[in-house]
């Protein structure tokens, strides 16, 4: 745990640091950028407490216990791991021309990890599964090239 701690004060110095060199930008922007570090660390420390709460679990089954400096360590590794698909999803998403992530941008940040993707894969088609079926499907709409008429 003092390997987390260490961490944590290394990353509310760079916050701080960061802090400071936006003082001179416009109000908004800093107050923005300070809610989404807000969130990130929020979503960060849920992640924490979940890992620690599955490897605690997944120990016990076992018969083991997980020394506190592997928990974080985990914690740590689960968290880069789900930032960096994140970023790749994004990326597939604007290769894509979309703003909008899809499931199979999802599917697509697992092609390293075949367990993974067939897991989304059948996670995907189950929620296909459960949408109700929409009884008017949207139509392309006809090209001008495929209503003008054709010479024989």
């Amino acid at each position: 745990m003092d390997m987390v701690m260490d961490m944590d004060m290394d990353m509310e110095t760079l916050a701080d640091d960061t802090d400071a060199a936006l003082a001179g930008d416009s109000g908004g922007e800093a107050e923005r950028y300070e809610a989404a570090e807000a969130e990130a660390e929020l979503l960060r420390d849920r992640l924490r407490l979940a890992v620690i709460s599955i490897a605690t679990a997944e120990g016990k089954k076992a018969g083991m216990t997980v020394a506190d400096p592997v928990v974080a360590c985990i914690a740590d590794l689960a968290y880069k791991s789900a930032e960096q698909m994140a970023k790749d999803a994004e990326l597939f998403a604007q290769h894509a021309g979309r703003k909008t992530i899809k499931m199979d941008d999802v599917i697509l940040t697992a092609h390293r990890n075949e367990h993974l993707m067939g897991l989304l894969r059948t996670f995907s088609q189950e929620l296909k599964g459960k949408e109700p079926a929409s009884s008017e499907r949207k139509r392309k709409k006809s090209s001008k090239k495929d209503e003008r008429p054709i010479d024989v």
